[in-house]
């Protein structure tokens, strides 16, 4: 295993810094401590062509002007909040308004937009960590979090999140990386498939909050059990799949965990991504409100260009007493962790 390090920019008169893991089969994961950013994931087609299967930029000047959340760590509070408030302990807390009237990914300053301190525990892995204090983004109680990459010869990147606060306070942390297993961008991905084994998802309601009915995916394009292509939400016109752009952004439960249970796979270039995960649900977006007015490394930006497979909490769960719960108790660990497998389809 390697671990380099190298200057990537500066932020507010602090030095931002890029870490490579490169394991020992070429595997390579390339992330910053500004957000906890995974700006690259380089791994063999079916070929054994190392290529790029994440987006991101290679400057942190397009990640301030430009990104959607590409690669990022989003907390306290992944997901959307409605009417950025909720209320604990008898307490009303009221959150910043980022989307609208409602709180996203954390807020107007999230752990997306921060810089972490870093600590390399070894050639395979970083460790990211910073006190996000009480009243920021509008959260109470002052919360130590940590966030961990490491990557394995297994062609394994885990990620794993610990948070401790000095009071009750709401905690739901998600890797936001937008997924394109075509390698460089070659393609969209609505030809990838995507199996997930999920019998449920959340209904959203027009704002994209949910709704809080859990429903049965079912003779529907949210069947995922057995397997199918993007595309085949992306033209459907089940109200859900119009609702949020023409595609997906739906929390699914999973029905097992660490159990392959999140399988995507490309079967031009033969690059498979299982995904498994102690977090009860995953939100599936499929890129649907990407942007077209930036270049990522040389590619025109557009619809559909990666899909994002956010392993988490339900969003809103504040609001929602029969969804899992994001409430994390004063002196607590909010401990979370998934692990991302590449290799090619067999």
């Amino acid at each position: 295993m390697e671990l380099s390090q190298n200057h990537f920019g500066f932020l507010d008169g602090k030095e931002v810094t890029q870490y490579t893991i490169k394991n020992d089969h070429g595997m390579k994961v390339s992330f910053i401590n500004y957000g906890c950013i995974v700006t690259e994931i380089s791994v063999p087609d079916a070929n054994g062509l190392f290529e790029n299967v994440v987006l991101g930029f290679d400057n942190l000047e397009d990640y301030l002007n430009f990104s959607p959340f590409f690669g990022a760590i989003c907390g306290r509070v992944a997901g959307r909040i409605g009417r950025a408030e909720f209320e604990l302990n008898g307490k009303t807390y009221q959150l910043a308004k980022n989307d609208g009237e409602n709180h996203l990914h954390g807020g107007r300053v999230g752990f997306d937009k921060v810089i972490w301190n870093a600590e390399i525990e070894d050639s395979s892995t970083v460790k990211f960590s910073r006190t996000s204090l009480s009243g920021e983004e509008g959260y109470p109680g002052n919360l130590a979090m940590d966030v961990t990459y490491s990557l394995t010869n297994e062609n394994e990147l885990n990620i794993t999140y610990h948070g401790v606060s000095d009071e009750d306070t709401i905690v739901n942390v998600t890797n936001h990386s937008y997924f394109n297993l075509s390698g460089d961008l070659k393609t969209d991905i609505l030809d990838h498939e995507l199996q997930l084994k999920s019998d449920k998802f959340i209904e959203l309601g027009n704002d994209l909050i949910p709704t809080g009915e859990v429903l049965p995916v079912e003779n529907t394009p949210f069947d995922f059990r057995n397997g199918r292509k993007i595309r085949d939400g992306v033209n459907s016109e089940f109200h859900q799949n119009v609702l949020v752009g023409n595609g997906y952004d739906h929390p699914f439960l999973l029905n097992e965990h660490h159990q392959k249970e999140i399988i995507l796979r490309d079967l031009s270039s033969g690059r498979e991504l299982i995904i498994e995960t102690d977090e009860p649900c995953v939100v599936f977006y499929s890129g649907n409100m990407l942007q077209d007015h930036y270049q990522i490394n040389g590619i025109q930006s557009k619809k559909h260009l990666g899909l994002c497979l956010e392993t988490q909490g339900p969003p809103d769960a504040i609001h929602h007493p029969n969804f899992s719960t994001s409430i994390l108790k004063k002196g607590e660990t909010y401990s979370r962790s998934t692990r991302y497998t590449f290799s090619t389809i067999k």
